[in-house]
Formats: C-alpha cells, structure tokens, sequence
C-alpha cells in the first residue's frame, strides 16, 4: 500500500459508490477534488481509500470524505487516512493560530472519530451538526 495525494474523479466516485453514497457529474467530482487537499491509499495502482479536506486558508477546515473501499476495510486503513489528515492540518498552524476542524459522521461512526479527539453535538456547549443537499432538476 502506498499514499499519495491524488485520486481520478472516476476513482474517487467509484469508492463513493462502493460505500453506497450519491455520486454526480464527474465535473462536479473534479471540481470537488481540485479545491481540496486529498490522501489517497493504493493497493498497487488501485485506488481504495480516501481522505478530503476542504480549508478556508483560515480558521475553518472542513473533513469533507473519508471513504475505505469494503473490501479493504477493518486493516487500519481509515486511522492511517486520519492520522495523514491530522497531520497535515496541524502543519498548517501558526503561532498563535487555532483550526475548527468540523466533520459529519456517517451513521454509527461516531466512535472512529473520538479515537482522533472529536466530540459529539449536541452537547452543553453546540447544537447539532446540520446539512442539505440542493439539487437542479
């Protein structure tokens, strides 16, 4: 297995796709995948894991993907996505700087991302994570 940081948009949908969540036009995913920093783990030339983040250049990064293709998951895959992530974002600090780093869990995988010091919402302090997707028709 090796790590790099770049993964096609047919790649990148194709995992999204194994893990059953909504795919879109490849110039969406391309588009997607050029403003984002991306970790991508191959198994040879195969694409089957990947990791994206979305930063404002700020205060605000985004984990927009963590996906393990389902035939590779359970060997660690994702903690090594993470831990490469972490890693990075905490390289982007500065004296003084603080990052909000944000996610949305996929259903039930809560537990993965505390491992990595992520708390859950709602809690005392935060309302709970929201979302929508826009569609044209």
């Amino acid at each position: 297995m090796n790590i790099t940081n770049e993964i096609s948009p047919e790649e990148y949908l194709g995992l999204r796709k194994a893990v059953g969540w909504s795919v879109f036009p490849i110039e969406e995913a391309k588009a997607g995948l050029d403003n984002s920093h991306v970790v991508c783990i191959r198994d040879d030339e195969r694409a089957v894991a990947v990791g994206r983040i979305i930063w404002d250049h700020g205060y605000s990064v985004l984990i927009a993907d963590i996906i393990v293709d389902p035939l590779y998951q359970g060997r660690g895959l994702g903690r090594e996505l993470m831990e490469n992530i972490m890693d990075h974002i905490k390289s982007l600090l500065k004296p003084g700087y603080r990052i909000m780093v944000s996610l949305l869990s996929a259903h039930d995988k809560e537990g993965f991302y505390k491992k990595f010091g992520f708390i859950d919402r709602p809690n005392e302090t935060f309302g709970p994570g929201m979302h929508q997707w826009l569609e044209e028709k």
